[in-house]
């Protein structure tokens, strides 16, 4: 692989600075001499053209060394942000020294989070399948014992019970590529609480809502924020409540949606878990814990975060995204 040598970027900075400060001076000097010699304005014009195609190198070498090699690792990270999942052709000049060791310590971080990634998905889609495959014998045996006829009270009970694990077990599986699939899935486009309210309130028939800033653009597709609210207010629905307030608000920095409900609420102790994948206290009633994990995966895709605030009645969340440009 040919080496190619970096100028530092203070050497390149300095003499950028040197030469135009030089080209200032040798215009005096020149200028003084020549002006009596060609006359003044044809020294002028002679000089200004010189003076201009030398301080146009002096520019093209800055293009070249300093802003170049920025514009293209912009680039590339503006790629990488914009689809993970896809090889994304890496920048191959680096002008300084200084900008080749940061273009490469970010596409090497780039690569880490791309191989973490995949390993990720690599991991859930062979163990879902692996586990599947059990998972659908232990129901063809069910069904095979229930339909023998052959069993007392109590061993039906026994069957049903594993009837039920299997497809516990199987609820888990699905919720879990979901969740991966909100990892990597962005709902690119805007969208406002006008555009999803008939739809969350069709959903939703035993909740009450009362919105505001219906019309605050959300940096989401409407896809995307319906994914995540109807994660919320079933949550809201678990929790027994009945009345759900929706609002969104435009800060200097931030657009912020504001869910708070009037249910039992969430206990101090969980708060700081409820996002966990697989963290339920409903498993019981088959509860999968993956739901607010998958809302928290599809914010995240769009830069954006979410809370669970400190409320007098109910739960509260708060999803925070990046104000558009």
């Amino acid at each position: 692989m040919t080496q190619h040598w970096r100028p530092p970027l203070i050497l390149v900075l300095a003499g950028g600075l040197s030469g135009t400060l030089a080209l200032s001076f040798a215009g005096i000097v020149a200028l003084r001499y020549l002006g009596p010699e060609i006359g003044f304005r044809n020294a002028a014009m002679v000089l200004g053209v010189a003076i201009t195609c030398a301080t146009a190198v002096l520019g093209w070498l800055l293009l070249r060394l300093i802003l170049r090699p920025i514009l293209a690792l912009e680039r590339y990270a503006a790629e990488v942000r914009f689809d993970s999942t896809s090889q994304v052709d890496a920048p191959v000049r680096f002008g300084t020294r200084e900008l080749h060791h940061t273009s490469q310590s970010v596409i090497g971080m780039a690569t880490t989070l791309r191989d973490r990634e995949a390993t990720i998905r690599s991991f859930t889609d062979h163990v879902t399948h692996e586990i599947k495959t059990p998972v659908a014998a232990i129901r063809a045996a069910v069904e095979l014992l229930e339909d023998g006829g052959m069993l007392s009270a109590e061993d039906l009970k026994i069957v049903q019970e594993i009837d039920g694990a299997q497809a516990q077990i199987q609820t888990q599986l699905d919720a879990l590529r979901r969740a991966v699939q909100a990892r990597e899935t962005r709902y690119l486009g805007t969208c406002t609480l006008a555009d999803i309210r008939a739809v969350i309130v069709e959903n939703f028939p035993m909740l009450g809502f009362h919105f505001s800033g219906e019309h605050t653009k959300i940096p989401i597709s409407s896809n995307g924020m319906h994914i995540v609210l109807q994660q919320l207010l079933q949550n809201s629905v678990e929790q027994n409540a009945s009345q759900i307030n929706l609002a969104a608000e435009e800060t200097p920095d931030e657009i912020h949606i504001t869910i708070q409900d009037n249910g039992s609420g969430i206990s101090t102790g969980n708060a700081d878990r409820i996002f966990n994948a697989f963290f339920t206290t409903k498993r019981e009633s088959g509860g999968t814990g993956m739901g607010l994990s998958i809302a928290r995966n599809v914010i995240a895709a769009h830069n954006g975060k979410i809370t669970c605030k400190a409320s007098d009645s109910g739960a509260q969340f708060q999803i925070a995204f990046p104000r558009l440009a």
